[in-house]
């Protein structure tokens, strides 16, 4: 979608190619074209100087909004476990539905997985649709895909939560286009638009530097993926219960396209298991070179954590990605976080900010960090760690 040029009133200016920050707009026979990389900001319009560009009209609604009801949190599981980010979203989903006035519910996919009603009750949810089968043992893009889809048509719910972790983010895109309606990803914040009542979700944009308020009026339900970590779990109130909705599985053999052979467990996987660690140790631009990263991985393996990275890190190629820490990166929220040599850009903040306790080593006393940091260490890093892996060892050896 782009914005609408009258040829009629256009007289050529020129203006608007000047003023369109995405070099969407060309002139051709002294008339503005619009390309395919116009995203409607609405540069060109304001500077226009006789109206002739405008805003293409509002979609009218694909369905009829006031029969979708509720908000759906769904809870990705492994092994029967629920992941962290589905119980995260508990806690918040439970804040939109209170004000929204409408129920709660938890959508769980999987084999052997009824046990879980019992946390998804205590973490907040009215009711639980359940969906078991053999079909669901191991996720598949194509079994959820057909499952969640049919739940969505069959209840009508007005908000879907997920995680945006590697499965959510594979199968919250496909759903949103099956049922017809808009997804926004990556989402950090969310809230409740005060003028229309809709959900605000917010996000990273234009590659972090700012943040975008998405609202989706025409469309249901209204869907998006939160990083996990970005919300506290709630505190389980176990003497909650609620409905155990249990709905037959549609999923055939056939329309599964892949085929499961073997679940391998990868070292660098292992070492780098962000989202659920309870000890993180990052390390920065101030470790040097990347070989001084092995005093990082040590430490993170003395305290049985992971190992994170600032962008800068990343982008000089001293960890892969899969590492890194920050707005652009993953969200984390540790029970103790140690930043190494990282200054404490507001983009690294951004993802480990909710850690529990902080601490800092930076040979730069006035470094940013220090203002977050719970503790703080004015040192180079490659001195201090050394100091503090043997300490740490003394002491689990003293255990």
């Amino acid at each position: 979608m782009a914005v609408i040029v009258d040829k009629e009133q256009c007289i050529g200016c020129s203006a608007c190619v000047g003023a369109c920050p995405f070099g969407a707009i060309v002139m051709e026979d002294d008339k503005a074209v619009i390309t395919d990389a116009c995203t409607v900001c609405g540069a060109c319009i304001d500077v226009c100087p006789v109206t002739a560009i405008t805003r293409p009209a509002a979609a009218e609604p694909a369905a009829d909004t006031g029969d979708y009801q509720g908000v759906w949190v769904y809870i990705e599981q492994f092994q029967g476990k629920a992941r962290n980010v589905g119980l995260e979203l508990l806690g918040e989903g439970r804040k939109l539905a209170d004000a929204m006035g409408q129920e709660l519910a938890a959508v769980v996919i999987g084999e052997g997985v009824e046990p879980l009603a019992r946390e998804l009750f205590a973490s907040g949810a009215d009711k639980v649709y359940l969906l078991e089968g053999a079909e669901y043992k191991h996720y598949s893009t194509d079994a959820y895909t057909i499952a969640l889809t049919d739940l969505i048509t069959a209840y009508k719910p007005s908000v879907i939560l997920m995680g945006a972790t590697n499965d959510g983010r594979d199968l919250g895109p496909r759903v949103a286009c099956r049922v017809g309606t808009g997804l926004t990803a990556d989402c950090t914040s969310l809230g409740i638009d005060e003028e229309t009542g809709l959900v605000a979700w917010t996000r990273p944009a234009f590659g972090g530097n700012i943040m975008a308020t998405i609202l989706c009026p025409n469309h249901r339900p209204q869907m998006g993926t939160v990083r996990p970590n970005v919300f506290k779990r709630p505190v389980p109130d176990t003497s909650r219960s609620g409905e155990l909705v249990r709905v037959a599985s549609k999923v055939k053999a056939e329309d599964i396209r892949t085929k499961f052979i073997e679940l391998l467990t990868l070292s660098e996987t292992a070492s780098c298991n962000l989202d659920e660690a309870q000890f993180i140790v990052s390390g920065g631009r101030g470790m040097g070179k990347p070989e001084n990263f092995a005093l990082i991985e040590e430490l993170a393996n003395v305290l049985g954590g992971a190992v994170g990275a600032s962008r800068a890190a990343v982008d000089a190629g001293w960890k892969p990605a899969i590492h890194q820490v920050g707005q652009t990166g993953k969200t984390v929220a540790p029970k103790v976080y140690i930043a190494c040599g990282i200054s404490g850009a507001i983009q690294h903040l951004a993802g480990m900010s909710t850690s529990d306790i902080i601490i800092a080593i930076n040979k730069d006393a006035d470094a940013p960090i220090f203002k977050f940091a719970d503790f703080g260490i004015v040192g180079d890093a490659l001195d201090v760690l050394p100091v503090l892996i043997e300490e740490i060892k003394k002491l689990k050896q003293a255990c």
